[in-house]
């Protein structure tokens, strides 16, 4: 058999091959398509989240109905993908345990970030719950902070809003902080702020390094005479940031988070030590 007559016979019973379809039949022939492949597994996702969530027990879907309002739409669809997963993240449902203190953390994706290491840190000595939201600039404060302290009284609320505020005017900055820690404080037996945690200079992203050196001065100076005590993450990971945090970001590798959520554990233990 000649050479071209050879190929011609291999490439029909490829082509008839049923794998070969199978394959073929899987990937997207144009933009529509693909649009409408993902628009099918974000569904089933869905499906499968709504069917989990009705599942639960009352009160657990109360807090996922919580979650559903306020995560967004970056952070909501990772929440269910991980729900249905049967994986522990920041935002899973806390059972208190009433021999044990109630303890808030708010505060932005960083805050995200170690509160998983915080909970691990505090195990068996103090529930830890975080607000339902990357709860963002002061603004977002201001605005959603009722639903984010929930129901009853706290004994420890640990705080921070910065790395969002960084093109805020420092006075106005300033003034919703004062606000939050008023109404904040009406809540909990006991406050916490943390210093915000070093950005890079981008000028790209509309960002400097010394923003968050400016506004943490000026929270600091305001927490002194409110008399809130200072959790400094700032100053704790500044040396370790080379290694600790991503380069050219905000955000922080696992180890870097392990670091921040140990060091929060800490200033918590101190805290409610004191009388």
């Amino acid at each position: 058999m000649k050479p071209f007559r050879t190929f011609l016979l291999v490439l029909c019973i490829l082509t008839a091959s049923p794998l070969v379809h199978a394959q073929q039949s899987t990937e997207p022939t144009n933009a529509a398509e693909a649009a409408a492949k993902k628009a099918a597994a974000e569904k089933q996702i869905a499906d499968k989240y709504a069917a989990l969530v009705a599942s639960l027990p009352p009160e657990e879907q109360a807090w996922e109905a919580v979650l559903q309002k306020q995560l967004g739409g970056f952070y909501l669809p990772i929440h269910m993908r991980e729900k249905i997963q049967g994986k522990s993240n920041a935002w899973d449902f806390v059972r208190d345990d009433p021999k044990l203190p109630r303890i808030l953390l708010i505060g932005d994706s960083v805050s995200r970030g170690y509160t998983q290491a915080v909970r691990d840190a505090l195990k068996g000595k103090a529930n830890v719950h975080r607000a339902p939201a990357n709860c963002g600039p002061t603004a977002s404060g201001i605005k959603n902070l009722d639903v984010w302290l929930g129901d009853g009284r706290w004994d420890l609320i640990h705080f921070n809003f910065g790395i969002h505020d960084r093109a805020t005017p420092v006075a106005d900055y300033i003034a919703r902080m004062e606000e939050l820690v008023t109404r904040i404080n009406a809540r909990t037996e006991r406050l916490l702020w943390a210093s915000t945690t070093p950005i890079p200079d981008d000028a790209a992203k509309k960002q400097s390094a010394a923003s968050i050196v400016e506004r943490n001065q000026a929270a600091a100076a305001l927490m002194q005479k409110l008399g809130i005590p200072t959790d400094d993450l700032f100053a704790a990971i500044t040396p370790r940031l080379a290694t600790l945090q991503n380069p050219n970001d905000v955000h922080f590798n696992a180890e870097g988070y392990v670091f921040l959520g140990t060091e929060v554990a800490k200033a918590i233990e101190q805290a409610l030590a004191r009388k």
